[in-house]
């Protein structure tokens, strides 16, 4: 492509920015910079410091779980408007001993106290998002601790010892955290401890400012001294007990005592020839792999990346998906959902059929349960050199959470439970998600993985809420149909469909169509054609995600990449 050629595509607004700021003599215009490629370990996490972090731990002989550990502490210190240990933890770990993939289910439950009755007393027909009643047991310290006692060889100290002293020491907020903590402040500076926990005289942080959490860093040292019972039976739990008992909330002693996350099994689906990896419900992983089912029936060598036909394929592929999720997704201990027919080739072919080339579906329903019966955020990736690979995504849920930030604990806890259906609870048929005192809410957060043969390939994420599963297919078609490195399948310009019928109850269910966001990259030959098909066409702003990725080629050599519309640092060594 000529200089002329591509000023004129960058005036006209077909390529995204960055494609417009740098002329690189390699690779797809659209790329930001090339894939990090190292041969020992690698490390990719949303901040560039915790991702130092990781690298530390793995050169000090640390595994890549410890390094994930570590970078993950760190990150709730330096990235607390996605994460923090008030929140919840979920992973895949590649182990090379076994040469088997391990799935870890760190979701906390609902109050045990907390009754749909106090909800109906209340008048509510929906949780709230903020405030002590979405509050639901946070279950990542206890991930940690399950993650390390299988595959860590540092102590938990020294994992959590990097992360203590930048909440000591301080260290800068970056430009994108920063943005996004001065849109929180206003929202959440009502509730007790936030303000004086997590401003610096009432306001948020600025870029390049240096932020301090001693409270954090004792709290840190207490779990480093103490072990995961510091924080789920000791002064921590009481503390969290005494601070809802004092503001109007209902997370006990009793519920933290309680909690035990769970070890899962994976579940796969084989994408021409590549064995795509996700986490089964109470998450919302499976809807990937539903969407990739459904694209496998349509020839992609054929179809160009930003075509009509590529971008029309993928929306209809999510609302057929996305449909299943709202019905069928929620804690398998109350209502199993029907993981094996949801996956099947078979089901794929049926709801395939549903599918125009021509004209949008404006309705999406569940499939049938006759057919079925036989039901804000970070992510990180970490790989040591002994061929460990680990894929972990935590979150508070909305940015910082619920607000509630006890006294002197350095962290506000998740707003995981505003998930959970009132409406309609009390008739037949029961909503799957709908409120239990001890039950999982819905969750979004998912890791995912890739393998070929048998052999690990790609560990990778897409965070931010709904765009997760829809983030997810949009990687594997990058690097698998349309042939991009892993910084570039990343980089692309991405899709996102908005207005399907929510898991949560919210809203009503979608009857036209909903919305397709698609950033800046996309021809105008492609939205023209998606509009006379019947697709709403929306320029949103910023909701797309965050992807980290590593990639172990055949002679054990590391690929990493970071996600260029955030803070992220892919690094290796």
């Amino acid at each position: 492509m000529t200089l002329l050629r591509r000023s004129l595509l960058c005036a006209a607004v077909l390529l995204p920015p960055a494609a417009c700021a740098a002329d690189r003599i390699t690779g797809e215009l659209f790329a930001t910079r090339s894939e990090v490629i190292a041969p020992h370990a690698m490390a990719a996490t949303s901040h560039p410091l915790a991702t130092q972090v990781a690298l530390d731990v793995m050169k000090q002989g640390g595994s890549a779980v410890d390094a994930a550990i570590a970078a993950n502490a760190a990150l709730g210190l330096m990235e607390p408007t996605g994460n923090g240990i008030g929140g919840d933890l979920f992973a895949i770990v590649w182990d090379p001993k076994t040469e088997k993939l391990y799935g870890y289910n760190g979701s906390g439950r609902s109050p045990k106290s907390l009754t749909m009755a106090e909800f109906k007393r209340r008048g509510l027909r929906d949780i709230p998002p903020t405030g002590p009643l979405p509050v639901s047991v946070p279950g990542t310290v206890d991930g940690w601790f399950a993650l390390h006692g299988r595959f860590g060889r540092r102590a938990m100290a020294d994992n959590l010892a990097p992360a203590i002293r930048y909440a000591r020491e301080g260290h800068p907020v970056h430009e994108v955290i920063a943005y996004y903590w001065d849109r929180s402040v206003p929202r959440l500076s009502q509730y007790p401890g936030f303000k004086e926990q997590f401003t610096i005289d009432g306001r948020a942080p600025r870029k390049g400012e240096l932020w301090k959490n001693p409270n954090l860093a004792d709290t840190l040292q207490k779990i480093a001294d103490g072990g995961r019972d510091a924080f789920y039976r000791g002064d921590i739990a009481r503390t969290i007990d005494a601070y809802f008992r004092a503001n109007g909330g209902f997370l006990g002693y009793e519920d933290l005592a309680a909690h035990q996350g769970e070890w899962v099994e994976p579940v796969s689906t084989n994408y021409r020839g590549y064995d795509v990896w996700e986490l089964p419900p109470n998450s919302q992983g499976i809807a990937a792999l539903q969407m990739l089912n459904v694209l496998e029936g349509y020839d992609f060598s054929k179809i160009g990346f930003g075509s009509p036909e590529h971008v029309h394929l993928f929306v209809e592929a999510k609302k057929l998906a996305f449909a299943d999720r709202a019905r069928f997704y929620a804690d398998p201990a109350f209502q199993p959902a029907p993981v094996a027919k949801l996956v099947s080739k078979e089901y794929a072919a049926q709801r395939r059929q549903l599918v125009s080339m021509d004209k949008a579906l404006r309705e999406a329903q569940p499939g049938t349960p006759k057919q079925l019966e036989e039901g804000d955020t970070i992510y990180l990736t970490t790989a040591d050199a002994d061929g460990m690979m680990v894929s972990l995504i935590q979150s508070n849920y909305r940015g910082m959470g619920s607000g509630m930030a006890p006294p002197g604990l350095g962290f506000i806890l998740q707003d995981r439970g505003e998930m959970f259906v009132l409406a309609g609870c009390d008739r037949e048929p029961v909503h799957p998600n709908c409120y239990a005192p001890g039950k999982r809410p819905f969750q979004t957060i998912i890791p995912a993985f890739i393998t070929k043969g048998g052999k690990p390939w790609v560990s990778f994420g897409v965070m931010g809420g709904a765009m997760q599963p829809q983030g997810h297919v949009q990687i594997v078609m990058n690097l698998v149909d349309f042939g991009m490195n892993l910084q570039e399948a990343g980089d692309a310009p991405r899709i996102q469909h908005e207005g399907s019928t929510e898991p949560t109850g919210q809203g009503t269910a979608m009857s036209d169509g909903g919305e397709v966001n698609l950033e800046t990259g996309f021809p105008y030959e492609t939205v023209r054609e998606l509009m006379r098909k019947g697709h709403r066409i929306i320029f949103a702003d910023g909701p797309y995600g965050g992807y980290q990725a590593i990639l172990r080629a055949d002679n054990g050599v590391y690929f990493g990449a970071s996600e260029s519309r955030k803070d992220g640092h892919a690094a290796g060594f």
